[in-house]
């Protein structure tokens, strides 16, 4: 009987993952099979894009898949069933039995972060936020605010973005923080104020927003804000099946793994991407990006192929290349970085950042194709 491999989620690291491993299992007696809640691959990175009206053609994941030995199955995972080793599903076939299951179910809006953020705020971190929050854009007439929640790079993509393609809203950008571009050397941290300025972004840091209500925000120590919209970009959180299903997880939900991605209560299971408390080469826990799960969709199929074949693999290397962040469709910062993510001192700014953005996003999609990794990404 072949070795059932199954897939579950086709985000960066999932779709990568399985490619490469039906390209390095060839030979093999495997079926793999890929599990997706669409029928398309979603480039979570240009969510922001879509949020401020833009639109492109989502890759269909039957086209990326064409001329591979994977098999599509479109249906959402309800539930896994560890003892059994059985993937449930909300459509037909039903369920779907493992041997070895890679866990790439990705990460979700945090939109509990504040009372009445789940109620009232729009959120980017899926297709269907990202359009939500396009209509309601699009219905707020001349003069009118939108409070944009975060000062992360997804806060800050989203801001640029919407005020460049909305010049006669007012866009204000709240973080708790002291400053927006941790982690960025001083010349990419001032060219990014002066972007913000250039577009007419209000920065508030040291704001933390204690609720959020239909016309606007509460502000711990300050008067309440009136928005439009309030879109809540404070970060991300993964999904609470890994929780349920019994496997060891942390704090947000993400699957505890070994050096070399297998789960450290399950070992038929791998975890990969936002799903996966992985570590980088810094000792820290490697961050949720698509830098992250590109390096990891690659090292688990690398692994998973290896004990196939009988051999052990040696531990996953999660480093980082550059930071990218958009700042609207002209301009932009790209960071270039330390393994460990430390920055280093060269940095790209304005039309040549946006390009150099631009040309990693479509090379991603590209080497999704191939199965290989291709560039790294940035962290919207």
């Amino acid at each position: 009987m072949s070795h059932r491999l199954v897939v579950v989620g086709a985000g960066y690291a999932g779709l990568l993952a399985a490619k490469r491993l039906a390209r390095k299992l060839r030979r093999s007696d495997v079926t793999i099979t890929l599990v997706n809640a669409s029928d398309r691959f979603v480039e979570r990175v240009r969510l922001h894009q879509l949020a401020a009206g833009q639109r492109w053609a989502a890759p269909s994941l039957r086209q990326q898949l064409t001329g591979t030995s994977v098999q599509l199955v479109v249906a959402r995972v309800t539930s896994i069933d560890t003892t059994d080793r059985t993937v449930c599903l909300d459509l037909a076939p039903g369920a779907i039995g493992y041997d070895t299951l890679v866990y790439a179910v990705g990460s979700r809006a945090r939109l509990d972060d504040a009372p009445g953020a789940v109620e009232h705020a729009y959120a980017v971190a899926a297709p269907e936020q990202a359009t939500r929050l396009r209509h309601r854009v699009a219905e707020i007439a001349p003069g009118g605010t939108l409070a944009v929640v975060g000062g992360g790079l997804t806060g800050l993509e989203t801001a640029s973005e919407l005020a460049e393609s909305y010049p006669e809203l007012r866009v204000r950008l709240f973080t708790g923080a002291d400053d927006v571009g941790s982690g960025l050397t001083p010349r990419a941290r001032t060219h990014l104020r002066r972007a913000l300025e250039r577009l007419d972004v209000s920065l508030h840091p040291k704001t933390v927003v204690t609720a959020v209500r239909k016309d606007g925000l509460d502000i711990r120590d300050g008067a309440p804000f009136a928005a439009d919209a309030v879109v809540w970009t404070t970060g991300f959180r993964a999904p609470e099946l890994a929780r349920m299903a019994g496997f060891a997880t942390d704090e947000s939900g993400r699957m505890l793994v070994d050096a070399t991605l297998r789960s450290v209560s399950h070992p038929e299971v791998y975890a990969v991407g936002d799903a996966a408390a992985g570590v980088s080469v810094s000792g820290a826990p490697g961050r949720m990006s698509c830098q992250t799960a590109l390096h990891m969709g690659r090292g688990v199929a690398d692994v998973v192929a290896a004990r196939l074949a009988g051999r052990e693999p040696g531990p996953v290397r999660i480093g980082y290349a550059f930071t990218n962040i958009s700042l609207g469709r002209r301009d932009g910062v790209v960071q270039f970085t330390h393994a460990d993510d430390r920055p280093r001192r060269f940095v790209l700014t304005g039309r040549a950042a946006a390009a150099f953005k631009e040309a990693v996003v479509r090379s991603t999609v590209r080497s999704g194709r191939r199965g290989e990794s291709g560039s790294d990404e940035s962290d919207s």
